[in-house]
């Protein structure tokens, strides 16, 4: 099992809180529900955990220093972590990818990529 800890990672205490509110929902829900459920457990479990967050934040998007849009994070922790949901059978190689090109266009450094889908609760670190 991965640790929820990691010291090699920026802002693991507060990662490691996260996960671990992740852990329990999808003990407590399984697999099977579509992400939106997830996300409204989650937000659930986080506030018992007194984590701060803002879900499904509009983060504006820009390239070369022009706004070309938006996008909306799952979930903003602590002002700190991006947290995008999936509830997939199986994380892809796009998946990564596109979490950790929100943290870029977000301008942030640590984030968290949650797959609710598979029997088994996966995630991964993503750092900028």
């Amino acid at each position: 099992m991965k640790e929820l800890v990691n010291n090699a990672y920026q802002h693991s205490d507060i990662t490691a809180k996260i996960i671990g509110c992740a852990m329990k929902v999808h003990s407590t829900l399984g697999n099977g529900f579509q992400e939106v459920i997830y996300q409204r457990a989650l937000a659930i479990e986080m506030d018992k955990w007194g984590l701060l967050f803002s879900r499904e934040l509009e983060m504006e998007i820009y390239y070369d220093n022009v706004n070309i849009g938006t996008r909306r994070v799952d979930f903003l922790v602590e002002s700190k972590i991006m947290v995008e949901l999936k509830a997939l059978s199986k994380l892809e190689d796009v998946h990564l990818a596109q979490a950790l090109n929100y943290l870029e266009a977000d301008k942030l450094g640590t984030g968290l990529l949650i797959n609710f889908g598979a029997k088994s609760l996966d995630f991964k670190r993503v750092t900028n």
